[in-house]
């Protein structure tokens, strides 16, 4: 007769029923473990301790990397994935929800050139705000966030205008989209902007705002409107061509003029890192800069062949993380909190190339 409860079923429920430490609730447990300055430690001690770090309760959650991906192939599909630093390994994301619309990534007319589709995080939500149909009409009536602490998808308010190849961008846990075309060309369109705030108090609306850009010159491309200080920060075109750059004070709803040393460095993507410090990639120099307002000049960090053809960049927690053309296909993280900064590159899944990369709490289990 075989055991009804065979040896390694007891152990996992003795383990099961064990307090995170021994003499306390697990309440104060929780809060006494969140104190530990790294949780690869905590991950490193039991596997309570590890259902601990992926459990939505833990009062402050790590830091993972999240990305958009494209299969190698011909597919159209997009993918999403997670890497969790503790373990290494990337996972899927859950699948979006079936009523997503198909976004478009290539089409005859641009054979040289992906379609952008375009992403922001905010409130540690990954936010799709715009992106095109097969007929060139934007794709999202309205933005498909994924949460992942409580690891879901789910739609946000339906925007005042959809659009595509507009500025989009994040400050103070509200969304914002600028200038971009509807589903024609329109004057008014291209001089608006709408805001979302996640955190209001009056309920999930788009709201247009009163501040108008000057003319339409910024719905020529998809580009990022970067949080920093109180204000968006954008360009028209994206590259090292020459651009024109404009910031919106959010206090003020009201534009004004690029400093002229931030547009002169701006060439390539550019990020702020807790919304206080600018951070960019030459594209074509693979130099790694930050801003220095008093100065009005962007100071080189580091320089890495890795960072060539820079596409999309995000920073946090001492971290910038590049999609470039010189990672093939991978993702170069620099921690500029080091002396020197180091730089290394993380390989994405086998048979995809990233598109963009966000960092975002870690993926509850």
């Amino acid at each position: 007769m075989s055991d009804p409860d065979p040896p390694m079923k007891r152990q996992k429920e003795e383990e099961e029923e064990q307090p995170l430490l021994p003499g306390l609730p697990d309440e104060i447990a929780e809060l006494c473990l969140s104190t530990v300055r790294r949780p690869s430690l905590v991950f490193s001690v039991c596997k309570s301790w590890r259902r601990l770090l992926y459990s939505p309760c833990f009062p402050d959650p790590f830091l993972s990397l999240y990305t958009t991906l494209l299969p190698n192939s011909s597919s159209q599909s997009l993918h999403f994935s997670g890497f969790d630093p503790l373990s290494s390994k990337w996972e899927p994301l859950p699948p979006p929800p079936q009523e997503q619309p198909l976004l478009l990534l290539h089409h005859p007319s641009f054979l040289s050139r992906k379609l952008p589709i375009q992403t922001v995080t905010v409130s540690t939500n990954l936010i799709l705000l715009a992106a095109t149909t097969n007929n060139f009409n934007p794709a999202l009536s309205r933005p498909l966030l994924f949460n992942p602490i409580l690891r879901t998808w789910f739609f946000g308010p339906p925007l005042l205008t959809p659009r595509r190849w507009c500025a989009a961008g994040s400050l103070g846990g509200a969304v914002y989209v600028a200038s971009g075309i509807g589903s024609h060309f329109s004057t008014d369109v291209a001089r608006s902007v709408e805001k979302w705030d996640l955190e209001s108090c009056s309920g999930w609306r788009w709201e247009k705002m009163e501040g108008r850009l000057k003319d339409g010159r910024f719905s020529r491309d998809a580009v990022d409107a970067v949080g920093w200080e109180g204000r968006l920060c954008m360009v028209n075109v994206k590259g090292d061509a020459a651009k024109e750059g404009l910031v919106y004070d959010v206090g003020k709803d009201a534009w004004r003029d690029m400093p002229e040393g931030m547009l002169k460095g701006w060439r390539g993507p550019v990020s702020a890192m807790d919304e206080e410090v600018l951070y960019t990639v030459d594209e074509t120099k693979g130099s790694l800069r930050k801003y220095d307002q008093e100065i009005d000049c962007w100071v080189e960090i580091i320089s890495s062949r890795m960072l060539v053809g820079a596409q999309h960049i995000a920073a946090a927690a001492g971290k910038v993380c590049v999609v470039s053309d010189g990672a093939d296909g991978g993702i170069v993280v620099v921690d500029v909190r080091a002396a020197p900064p180091r730089i290394w590159m993380l390989d994405t899944p086998p048979g995809f190339q990233a598109l963009t990369v966000h960092i975002l709490p870690r993926m509850s289990r």
